[in-house]
């Protein structure tokens, strides 16, 4: 297991702590749909992180190819009707170009910053010239609204239950996720990121803001700079 990070429950964790069973269960709400209504139709779609493919398979009923990137080898096994690549983010270089690379799930949170710079530099490197990147950011309140739950419509609480300092910028954060029949938690670190500094690590990678997509931020849209 990495560092700091943790997973309990039901089936296979990978080391960051995430339990494929449990994200073969979450559904992908709202997401699909604001990333097709942020580019082209039909476009090829670079999705790093891709789990189980939670918005993998919702963006190929909707008419794009994916091309799904996730270092685990059970999450991946999950996909189907997309071509799957399993490396680490910060370390891919397919020596392709996309017309869209995905970069979700918080990602760009990761408390380690080398590795932060590496995924974005991945995501600058394989994004085809006229197309974009797609960053998922936390929403204002992440660190500092716990502990806090939602129940979702389907039946099971998510419950982010601490969120504690763990040093040097970086905060620890227990969520927990109670179903009917099972109880998965997840413990991981991550980097709390000001609009402000968000924007400087984008320009440290050659990327830019373009559009915030939707209107707590969460969803942003991003180009190579000129």
């Amino acid at each position: 297991m990495r560092e700091g990070h943790e997973g309990t429950g039901p089936g296979a964790v990978t080391p960051d702590g995430c339990a494929v069973e449990l994200y073969a269960r979450l559904p992908a709400g709202d997401e699909p749909d604001i990333i097709a209504a942020a580019v082209p139709a039909g476009a090829h779609i670079l999705e790093l992180g891709s789990g189980v493919g939670r918005m993998t398979h919702p963006l190929l009923e909707r008419g794009f190819t994916v091309t799904a990137v996730d270092e685990s080898a059970d999450m991946l096994a999950r996909i189907r009707g997309a071509r799957t690549i399993r490396s680490t983010i910060e370390s891919l270089d397919l020596g392709e170009k996309f017309d869209v690379v995905m970069l979700a799930s918080f990602l760009v949170h990761t408390g380690d910053e080398e590795v932060r710079g590496g995924m974005l530099r991945t995501c600058a490197r394989h994004v085809a010239e006229g197309g974009c990147v797609l960053i998922q950011r936390e929403g204002p309140d992440y660190h500092t609204d716990v502990p806090r739950e939602r129940t979702d419509p389907s039946g099971f609480t998510i419950r982010i239950a601490s969120v504690e300092p763990a040093g040097k910028g970086v905060n620890s954060v227990r969520a927990e996720y109670v179903f009917p029949d099972a109880v998965w938690t997840q413990t991981f670190l991550a980097r709390p990121l000001t609009k402000e500094r968000f924007e400087s690590v984008l320009a440290e990678a050659g990327l830019e803001a373009d559009t915030y997509l939707t209107p707590d931020g969460m969803w942003v849209r991003a180009v190579p700079t000129a």
